[in-house]
């Protein structure tokens, strides 16, 4: 009898038992970092959105804060105006980046002397844990439930 060459029907269970192991061990942490990254997008983003009102405010002080994310951005930016103002990249001013969606509001007074900006997850537990947002004093907020609105009592960011 010849030996034949090759691996038993147990060997390779064996070695597909040992990745689906490893599998199980690295896809939650994967799975973390995500989330952890998409975090650090939303609180750039609400710092971005807050640059961009302080220089909006300095750019057209008749006006006072933009009304909305769109007014910070803009397609044409040549010169800019009051309602493009080309501070912002046009993918934060459609209100979704990263897996989290950002809006404008509490804009109010003629010129405008305050507003909220907010970010909150997607999809919760997937794409993010914490909601962000920021008023007109500049400094970010996090909180564990969705916001509606930014009343600056939530935890300041560290």
């Amino acid at each position: 009898m010849r030996k034949q060459k090759g691996f038993s029907l147990i060997e390779l269970l064996i070695v597909v038992a040992i990745i689906l192991i490893i599998a199980a061990i690295a896809i939650p942490n994967l799975l973390r970092a995500r989330i952890a990254a998409n975090e650090s997008s939303a609180v750039a983003s609400v710092r971005t959105i807050n640059t961009a009102q302080i220089s909006y405010n300095s750019a057209y002080p008749t006006v006072g804060f933009a009304s909305s994310l769109a007014a910070l951005s803009g397609t044409s930016c040549s010169p800019p105006t009051s309602t493009g103002a080309c501070l912002i990249d046009t993918q934060l001013s459609s209100g979704t980046k990263s897996g989290y969606s950002f809006a404008m509001s509490g804009v109010s007074g003629t010129p405008a002397a305050s507003y909220q900006a907010s970010g909150s997850p997607l999809s919760a537990n997937t794409t993010g844990v914490r909601s962000f947002c920021s008023v007109a004093d500049a400094v970010v907020r996090y909180s564990s439930a969705a916001l509606t609105s930014c009343a600056g009592t939530e935890t300041p960011l560290q």
